[in-house]
């Protein structure tokens, strides 16, 4: 196992790569520009937390002072989260933000792409993104369908974000050939619900055929991640009919603002939580709790697995 020169590794997850130990990334976009503070650190901590108690060594992934770092300590978790400077970083972003020895918070496209660079095949998150509502005019497109196809990295997610397109996300994945699998469940969850409308393309009901798909497919030559959908517990979700208004709601708002592009996910979430009297904040860090538990345990079972 051979970690990029240019990446700065947490000493403690470094001994855990090099000792062939699971390692779970996280990424840092969701401290920095998912949820407000101090609910995004405490969240941060909580969720390396459950990964360690699920057996596995915890790595956050940003870019502090232009290095990529893989793996963060309190003081920088709380830079993150409260640090108004930090960048929204995804994988065009990179080699700015580097070049500049800026602060970037890492979307899910670009944690995935550091944490190959370091060795990591498992990586949480909340939500994925995709394609975005009216895309077919303004062609918003998320660098995560992309960077799914390319990057050999098993990512576990709620779904996609219930902001976007579902239907249209779920093609492209299939285009790009990224294997979509709902985790006990046969639809497909929508991150705030658990029912989105649309079929799981695939499911499996545990972690050890989970392990067993990441290294079939990498061990073929298939180069690109594995997309797992794991429903938000059913105690926690948001019927998807009354998410459904309060979407609509925040879309409008950001239409008649003009908000796209990068800003249009931080800007709705924010709306979202306002909008739902704070429900779907309590949501969001729920469904995270549960990813990071399947996360560890995907880790665990796939370090495991013989070589």
């Amino acid at each position: 196992m051979t970690i990029h020169p240019a990446l700065h590794v947490l000493p403690e997850v470094r001994e855990a790569l090099e000792a062939g130990r699971p390692v779970v990334a996280l990424e840092s976009t969701i401290i920095s520009h998912g949820m407000p503070y101090p609910q995004n650190v405490a969240m941060a901590t909580e969720v390396e937390q459950i990964v360690r108690d699920g057996g596995a060594v915890p790595a956050t992934i940003a870019v502090l002072g232009g290095a990529p770092h893989i793996g963060l300590g309190r003081h920088n978790l709380e830079l993150l989260a409260s640090d108004p400077t930090v960048a929204k970083v995804s994988i065009r972003d990179l080699p700015h933000v580097i070049a500049t020895r800026g602060h970037g918070a890492t979307t899910v496209a670009s944690t995935m792409r550091l944490a190959a660079l370091a060795g990591i095949r498992v990586f949480v998150t909340g939500g994925l993104g995709g394609v975005h509502q009216g895309a077919q005019d303004s062609m918003d497109v998320s660098a995560d369908l992309t960077e799914l196809s390319l990057t050999d990295v098993a990512v576990v997610s709620a779904g996609v974000k219930s902001i976007l397109d579902i239907g249209r996300t779920l093609e492209v994945l299939e285009t790009l050939g990224v294997p979509v699998v709902g985790y006990g469940t046969d639809e497909f969850p929508s991150f705030f619900s658990r029912s989105s409308g649309y079929a799981a393309p695939m499911r499996v009901d545990d972690v050890g055929t989970l392990a067993e798909m990441m290294r079939v497919k990498w061990s073929l030559g298939l180069h690109g991640g594995i997309s797992i959908a794991n429903p938000v517990p059913a105690e926690e979700e948001i019927p998807a009919d009354r998410m459904t208004t309060v979407i609509d709601a925040a879309l409008r708002e950001s239409e008649a603002h003009g908000i796209r592009g990068k800003d249009i996910t931080p800007y709705l979430l924010g709306r979202l939580v306002e909008l739902s009297g704070g429900a779907s904040l309590k949501t969001n860090i729920a469904l995270v709790r549960s990813n990071a538990r399947l996360g560890a345990a995907l880790a665990v079972a796939y370090a495991a697995l013989p070589d």
